[in-house]
Parts: C-alpha cells; structure tokens; sequence
C-alpha cells in the first residue's frame, strides 16, 4: 500500500534531523581533538565549522566574533540557528508527534527523551574541556540509541526506506562538509612543520567521523590522500560519502519497486544514480587534480539537486500518484 506523502516527508526529515544533529556534535568535536594534539602556541580557530556547514552567514546576524563560547552556543543551543543541535532534535520530534501512529512507541519514546533532555541542559560558560565533551558524548549516544531503536522496531517496509533514505543523504552531505573544515582552517606557523600540523587536522577529522580504527585497519600510514579516499571512496566504511550514495540509491528503488536492473523509473532515481557512478568511477587522484574543496563543493551542489528531486518526485505531489511505480520500458 503506498504511503501518504505527509508521512514520507515526516520520517525522511526526523531521520535527517537525527543524523544533522548527530554531526553537528561530531563537527565540534573536530576542535576538541584539535585541542588535545595541537601545540601550545596554535590557538584554537572556530570559524571553519561556520563555513564548512555554511552558517557563517546566519551566525554574523546574531553574533560578533566566532569565538568558542559563541560558536558553540550558536551550532548547539541557539534557537534562532535551524541547524543547531536544539533545533534539529526539536524538529525531528515534531515530526514524530505528527506521525506517531506510523512508528514504533519505542521510537516515540527515544525521540521524546532526547528533546527533553537537551531542553533542560543549562549550557554555562564555564563548562571546561572535559564537560563539553562529555555532552556532545551523550547527544551521539542518544542518536545514536535512535537508531538501534529504529532498526530493532520498524518493518523493512516504505517507512523504513524513506528513513534510511533521510539518514544517509545527510550523512554524505555532512561527511563532504567535515573533509571541507581542514580546507577552511589556516594553521598558523609554528615551531611544528605545517606538514605535521595539517596531519594533526586530518586525525582529528577521523576521529570526529570515528573512522580512525577502520582507517587504521586499512592503512598503513596517515596520509592526506588516503584519508580523503578513505572518506570519499570507501564503499564499506558506514560514513564513506560513497557508501552513504549507494545505500540512499539501494532504498530510493525499494521505495518505488523499481527492480536495480533497470535503470530508473523518476527523476530522483535518475539523478541519484549519475552521482552514485560518478562517484563509484572516480579515482583519489582525480580529486586531487580538481582540487580536494572544489569536488566537495559539486557535490554538496549535485547532492542538493538530488535531495530536491526527492522532494518533487515525493512530497510534493498528491499522495498514491507519486508513489506507483511508473512500468516504462527503460531499456
């Protein structure tokens, strides 16, 4: 039975909400990493988070200076920023309050426990390193817990596609988004080769993405070029951009029943599929060659596009219609 569009749209945005707020604490805890391995002279920079997930602009409306305290309240708690960790939990349990009927009560329930708990956190500006990252530990725990809740109450049905769907078109954005911090992050000279510095960033960006064991398993040395293969090409690793595409793609045709020997049956279809071979037949060195933040800017351009015909090929049509399966030849 075809599922209402309300209710796709709802569930692919509680899960994108869920997995926007999970990175969001990941990307703060770029700097924390940064913290514990850099050297004493390097001072801490916070900008580059506001660029790479671009809110710069949005934080310049409301404040002065990119500052740790104002960064971290503007991308956690502040109410005013769509994207800030409050605002995400919020709206991905708004979404579950209107669809509660389509979802398990466990999921509810999860759901509902985390957006009281962060409701009720009193931020203070004198939190120290150790208690900062103890709560951004919890907010990836909880989403985390989400997702074990999912995957242990929900039938493999539509719902659970447009989920998947959701999680994995935001985890890939937000995987390009932190490989794009270490291009906006200047480090200063120091009495460190810049050389080492910029491995420094690296390992802090897997670590944030907690790839660093599974790229470790897989290489022998840290390497720039094989921290972005790892990050971009990986079909296996849970957050490799190309592993998010094809697991998006994977769900988009059990959405429609549209069988993976043809070629497409919509625009969404058609469109994933471009940047998923794209992505599939690209080589480290040809990233390189375009340069590492121009392929991740096409991307995030491409990705957009993508998620854009989603939304016109499923919610926003009238329900049943969007959702039978078009029997086209496609040959």
């Amino acid at each position: 039975m075809a599922m209402l569009s309300r209710v796709a749209d709802s569930i692919y945005w509680m899960n994108r909400y869920i997995e926007r707020a999970e990175n969001y604490a990941r990307f703060i805890g770029v700097n924390f990493n940064l913290a514990l391995d850099l050297p004493p002279n390097v001072n801490e920079q916070w900008e580059p988070l506001l660029i790479a997930t671009a809110d710069n602009f949005l934080f310049y409306q409301h404040y002065d200076e990119p500052t740790r305290e104002n960064v971290i309240n503007f991308m956690t708690f502040d109410k005013r920023n769509p994207n800030s960790i409050f605002s995400c939990l919020s709206y991905a349990r708004e979404n579950g309050r209107t669809i509660r009927e389509s979802i398990s009560k466990e999921m509810w329930e999860n759901l509902n426990e985390l957006y009281l708990w962060i409701r009720d956190v009193k931020p203070k500006a004198e939190w120290d390193l150790n208690h900062m990252q103890e709560f951004y530990t919890q907010v990836r725990n909880g989403t985390q817990l989400y997702y074990g809740v999912v995957d242990a109450t929900i039938t493999r049905n539509e719902a659970w596609h447009f989920g998947r769907l959701g999680r994995f078109m935001e985890r890939a954005d937000k995987t390009s988004r932190f490989l794009d911090v270490s291009y906006f992050t200047l480090l200063p000279d120091s009495d460190v080769t810049g050389s080492t510095l910029e491995l420094v960033l690296w390992t802090a960006v897997l670590k944030s993405v907690s790839a660093y064991n599974m790229y470790r398993q897989q290489y022998q040395t840290l390497t720039p070029a094989h921290i972005v293969e790892f990050l971009i090409l990986d079909k296996l690793f849970p957050r490799a951009m190309a592993h998010c595409i094809r697991q998006a793609e994977l769900s988009l045709y059990e959405i429609s029943g549209t069988p993976l020997t043809n070629r497409f049956s919509n625009q969404a279809e058609k469109m994933m599929g471009k940047l998923r071979s794209e992505i599939e037949f690209t080589e480290v060195e040809d990233i390189f060659n375009i340069g590492l933040h121009q392929y991740l800017d096409q991307f995030q351009i491409r990705g957009n596009e993508v998620s854009k015909s989603i939304f016109e090929t499923y919610f926003d049509t009238k329900p049943v219609e969007a959702y039978q399966f078009q029997s086209q030849s496609q040959g």
